[in-house]
């Protein structure tokens, strides 16, 4: 923010500025134990199949062996290049999932990175990448020291009668 919001106070509500400058970008990488709750993350600068590649190999080192691993991706290129797909052909225990092109991403993958923007980005005021990221590791750290696995609450035949709704609305019009 250009400049730092007023606290919540008697009579008036936490203010902040509607500007900010734009000091950098960060990627962040972040792999979700959904059983715990618990993430993997790491940031870098940049968002190429080798960050990717290295992202992979500290899963593969903080997961138990015995575990397989699948991955659910978006379509991105980083994904699927060839560097990468050879790691995975030698790693079998990894197992990619992408989704369909022109979806949107996984609800769970939304909402995670939701409680993140509300939680840490949108209400802080960072006068350097490297104090965002501080920010987002202090906050993925005190998330996996008490996890909270995120729930789907929806029932199945809700999802399919909505979508039935949905069809039947689409060839009414």
């Amino acid at each position: 923010r250009t400049q730092p919001g007023l606290p919540l106070g008697i009579g008036h509500i936490r203010t902040r500025t509607h500007d900010y400058i734009r000091h950098g970008t960060i990627t962040l990488f972040a792999a979700l134990n959904y059983l715990e709750g618990k993430i993997l993350s790491r940031t870098e600068e940049r968002h190429t199949h080798v960050e990717w590649l290295r992202f992979l190999k500290q899963i593969d080192r903080e997961t138990p062996r015995d575990c397989d691993v699948h991955l659910i991706l978006d379509n991105y290129c980083t994904h699927k290049h060839e560097r990468v797909r050879q790691w995975l052909e030698r790693h079998p225990r990894f197992h990619t999932h992408f989704t369909p092109f022109g979806s949107s991403w996984l609800n769970l993958v939304e909402r995670f990175f939701a409680d993140l923007t509300r939680d840490v980005v949108r209400e802080g005021s960072f006068a350097a990448v490297r104090e965002l990221v501080a920010a987002i590791e202090n906050y993925l750290a005190d998330g996996n020291e008490n996890p909270k696995p995120y729930r789907w609450r929806a029932q199945g035949a809700d999802i399919l009668a909505k979508l039935r709704r949905a069809r039947d609305a689409q060839f009414v019009n």
